[in-house]
């Protein structure tokens, strides 16, 4: 009875960490299909195109929009993210700006700039920590980072390979990988809603990659919240290492501050 149950124990562990190598492979190779070194010296990204919003799957709100995204070193301080982003909206990116900097986050518009909500910002670090292609540039060797293969499935007419990646703070994200390719096309994780505690699930979906300058990117993303869409993005064009300017994360000199949204 012993020796069968130190069999079952010692198949047990050697069954996870061949999952767990696997996931580790798994995870370098999608890496390589981005772009290997390529993707992981990208200092900055620009994507221009149309992005769609949606509230409770009707849409509520459209715009041509420009992301900008900056990639930062590693000496940020603790629990910082390692990236700047701003969201620029309209054909003269006349139409305001959303701002996420190290640490807050800004709605810009011809008023001044207006502090958006803690949750606002917790948010979206906590779906950047969670992005597959922020983990791959960022986080790939973070310590206590882990990936484990769980599996192979159909979804969406295509094989995918299931790769739950986890870090030390117990965050985790499962990305469904193109069993052929080895591309992102579909990742999922869950959060806490700040305000009633309840479970909170995150969808993001990638498709149409096209290569820019040596880097393979998405130009389709959408994003769904508890089942219901809220976001697309369609990217008409895609440049990276552009070197981008520190005006563009930082709030216009003199520019009139707004009381932080209640």
């Amino acid at each position: 009875m012993k020796f069968a149950l130190v069999a079952m124990c010692v198949a047990s562990a050697l069954a996870a960490q061949e999952r767990e190598a696997r996931g580790r492979r798994l995870l370098e190779q999608a890496l390589q299909a981005l772009g290997g070194e390529r993707f992981r010296a990208m200092r900055d990204r620009v994507e221009s195109g149309r992005a769609y919003s949606f509230y409770r799957e009707e849409l509520s709100g459209l715009a041509r929009t420009t992301i900008y995204t900056r990639y930062l070193s590693a000496d940020v301080a603790p629990g910082e993210l390692r990236v700047e982003e701003r969201q620029s909206f309209g054909n003269n990116e006349d139409r305001g700006a959303v701002l996420f900097t190290r640490s807050q986050a800004y709605q810009i518009t011809f008023r001044g700039a207006r502090p958006l909500p803690a949750e606002t910002l917790q948010r979206y670090r906590e779906t950047t920590l969670c992005n597959v292609f922020y983990i791959l540039r960022q986080r790939l060797d973070e310590p206590g980072l882990m990936a484990e293969w769980r599996g192979s499935d159909l979804w969406e007419g295509q094989r995918v390979e299931l790769l739950e990646i986890t870090d030390s703070d117990n965050r985790s994200v499962t990305v469904y990988l193109n069993a052929s390719t080895l591309l992102p096309v579909r990742q999922v994780f869950h959060r806490r809603d700040p305000k009633t505690r309840l479970r909170v699930e995150e969808v993001t979906l990638y498709s149409k990659y096209r290569d820019a300058g040596g880097v393979l990117w998405p130009y389709v993303i959408e994003r769904e919240r508890d089942g219901e869409k809220i976001f697309q993005m369609y990217s008409e064009r895609v440049e990276i290492n552009r070197g981008l300017s520190d005006d563009l994360f930082r709030l216009p000199p003199g520019i009139k501050m707004l009381k932080p949204l209640p």
